[in-house]
C-alpha cells in the first residue's frame, strides 16, 4: 500500500493514521463513561482499537527501520510513535479498570475526564496532520490547546479526588477511584509528551 509514496510522506501517512485511531479510542471512552449500558463490550471495542494501534506503531518502526534518509530525526520518529502509542495504551488501561473494579456508577469528573481526552486527541491530531505542511503557528496553537486542557485535567483530577477523602468512607472504593482517576488524567499526561516532541521538532526544522 505504501509503495508507491514517496519517504516522507509515508510517516506523516502512517502519524495522521494513528492519531485517527486514537481519536476512535477517545471517542468510545467518552461514551462508555457518558452512557455506561454496556461497559464490557466497550471496552473490549477499546481493546481491539488499542490492537490496531500496536499494528500501526509497528508499522513506523519497521518503516524506519528500511528508510535511509528520514524526514524527521530517527529519534523523533520513534519518541512520537511510542508516545502517541502511549496515549491509546492509558485509555485502554481506563476503560480496563473499569470493568476490573466492578464500577457500577460514573461520577461527573470521571465524565469530564473522558470529554478532555477526546479534545487533547483532536488537538493531538490536528497538530501531528501538519507535520508535513511547515505549518510552524497552527501546530504552536494546537500544542498550546494539549497544555492547557492537561492543566484542565490535572485540576478535575485534583478535585475529583479530594473530595473522595472527604466523602468516601468505604477505603475499597476510594483507592479504586483514585487509580481510575490517575489514569485517565495521565492520558492526558500522554497527549501533553506529544506536544513537547512535536514542538522540539518544530524548532529544530524550523
Amino acid at each position: 500500500m505504501f509503495g508507491f509514496i514517496p519517504k516522507e510522506e509515508k510517516f506523516f501517512k502512517l502519524f495522521k493514521e494513528m492519531t485517527e485511531n486514537i481519536i476512535v479510542g477517545a471517542k468510545l471512552l467518552k461514551e462508555m463513561l457518558d452512557n455506561f449500558e454496556n461497559p464490557v463490550e466497550s471496552q473490549r471495542r477499546i481493546k481491539d482499537i488499542e490492537h490496531k494501534g500496536d499494528s500501526l506503531t509497528h508499522d513506523i518502526i519497521q518503516t524506519l527501520n528500511k528508510t535511509f534518509i528520514t524526514p524527521l530525526d530517527r529519534e523523533d520518529i520513534y519518541a512520537l510513535a511510542s508516545k502517541l502509542d502511549d496515549i491509546l495504551d492509558l485509555i485502554d488501561a481506563s476503560a480496563q479498570r473499569i470493568i476490573m473494579y466492578n464500577v457500577e456508577a460514573i461520577p461527573p469528573e470521571a465524565k469530564s475526564l473522558g470529554f478532555i481526552i477526546l479534545q487533547s486527541c483532536h488537538s493531538v491530531h490536528k497538530a501531528v496532520a501538519m507535520l508535513g505542511n511547515k505549518a510552524t503557528e497552527q501546530i504552536f496553537e494546537a500544542c498550546v490547546e494539549i497544555n492547557s486542557l492537561e492543566n484542565e485535567a490535572d485540576r478535575v483530577s485534583r478535585e475529583a479526588i479530594s473530595r473522595l477523602f472527604d466523602e468516601e468512607k468505604d477505603p475499597i472504593q476510594l483507592i479504586k477511584w483514585k487509580e481510575i482517576f490517575e489514569t485517565l488524567e495521565k492520558a492526558t499526561d500522554r497527549c501533553e509528551d506529544v506536544s513537547n516532541i512535536l514542538e522540539s521538532v518544530v524548532v529544530k526544522n524550523g
